[in-house]
């Protein structure tokens, strides 16, 4: 497809062909039977990481390929198209799992971690979310004490619906926890430690190849120094990396509206009913013609804001913005391409049918449309 983006390159364009490819040759022919089983393959995220895309947009210094953000939504978009939850693996090994420790790690840490989370060799986790503390983050019950006489942090709590916290290849999960009366730290906590429980996976309504459990944390010790960042900043370092993460589930959502687009667009022009193609009733055609530009307006947001962080300017209000509109967006393309479909739309082999279920969780992760909503009222001066 060629770009229109001023914000998009060559080699962007380049990235995107090859990414799409790899996701129609390793991903497409199995997408429905990890679904089906809920499997996690492991082998295809280790050949993504083969291909460089976990480590796009870090430095060749620490493992990474010298890209930017934009080359890291363009391969999620392009996964996306095929299966939202390799793509979610994706988008959370890079923006939760590696990111953290690129932006707020010491040389040491990064030195240690980064590596095999930019090869694929290893994942990252991030663990914000609590039981009761999900859209008011600031809510976290975890905590963490120094235990002066041993070096060690010592974490007791609950995290929820963590990404990528449970796979064979997870090394590390990244936890918020109260360090001191108000606050809140980041700590390193490498898989495997004693004291560190990760759940059942839970049983999902969509999503159903990605790896998401809820961690416990009983008398958990880890060394002082895995501290990320300095303490009491934990809380403000992951709103900075969830600002970034919104550009990308945006990007996601991206995929999921061209995929339903697409499969739109040929199912209307080969099934047949009363003697003519279904496309060539306006019912049909108009929710196209809606597909096609609500398109257009959430690639543009999406990767306007991806241009905006790659260049060092603000972008907090435009990737609430692009977030806001393209998830929603993505939730009326399933819902519109399932209904298009008729009853094979139902089945669950659809393609558009397990877009339709894996979509609702992006009204909600990273952030939930009310919470995008109430960023913009803010940057509007509404005091909400």
């Amino acid at each position: 497809m060629p770009s229109v983006h001023p914000e998009l390159s060559d080699e962007h364009e380049a990235l995107r062909s090859l990414v799409r490819e790899f996701a129609t040759a390793e991903i497409e022919p199995s997408a429905e039977e990890w679904d089906r089983t809920h499997e996690f393959p492991v082998d295809v995220v280790r050949k993504m990481g083969d291909l460089g895309l976990f480590g796009i947009p870090f430095p060749e210094s620490v493992g990474g390929g010298g890209g930017d953000f934009t080359g890291v939504c363009i391969a999620i978009e392009e996964l996306a198209r095929v299966d939202q939850s390799m793509a979610i693996t994706l988008e959370a090994g890079v923006g939760l799992g590696a990111n953290p420790i690129f932006k707020f790690g010491t040389a040491e840490q990064q030195q240690r971690w980064l590596p095999d989370l930019c090869a694929g060799r290893a994942l990252g986790a991030f663990g914000l979310t609590e039981p009761d503390a999900g859209s008011d983050a600031g809510g976290t019950r975890t905590r963490a004490r120094l235990d002066e006489a041993a070096d060690e942090w010592v974490i007791d709590g609950e995290k929820a619906f963590i990404t990528n916290s449970g796979t064979p290849i997870t090394s590390l999960v990244t936890v918020t926890a109260l360090t001191g009366p108000g606050e809140i730290s980041a700590i390193i906590v490498p898989a495997g430690t004693a004291g560190f429980e990760v759940q059942p996976p839970y049983r999902k309504m969509g999503w159903h190849a990605s790896d998401t459990h809820g961690l416990t944390f009983v008398e958990c010790r880890v060394p002082a120094g895995n501290l990320l960042g300095e303490q009491g900043r934990g809380f403000a370092q992951f709103l900075e990396i969830l600002d970034e993460g919104r550009i990308a589930i945006a990007a996601l959502a991206v995929g999921v509206i061209q995929r339903c687009l697409d499969d739109s667009v040929a199912y209307a022009n080969e099934r047949h009913t009363f003697g003519r193609p279904i496309g060539s009733n306006q019912a049909v055609a108009f929710k196209c013609s809606d597909m096609q530009t609500a398109l257009a307006a959430a690639r543009r947001l999406t990767y306007h804001a991806a241009w905006l962080c790659d260049h060092g300017k603000p972008f907090k209000e435009e990737a609430a913005m692009a977030k806001l509109f393209a998830t929603e967006a993505a939730i009326d393309a399933t819902r519109a391409a399932t209904q298009i479909f008729g009853g094979y739309g139902f089945m669950d082999e659809t393609v558009v049918s397990r877009h339709y279920r894996d979509a609702k969780i992006l009204e909600i992760g990273e952030g939930t449309s009310e919470v995008q909503r109430l960023i913009i009222a803010r940057a509007l001066g509404l005091r909400v």
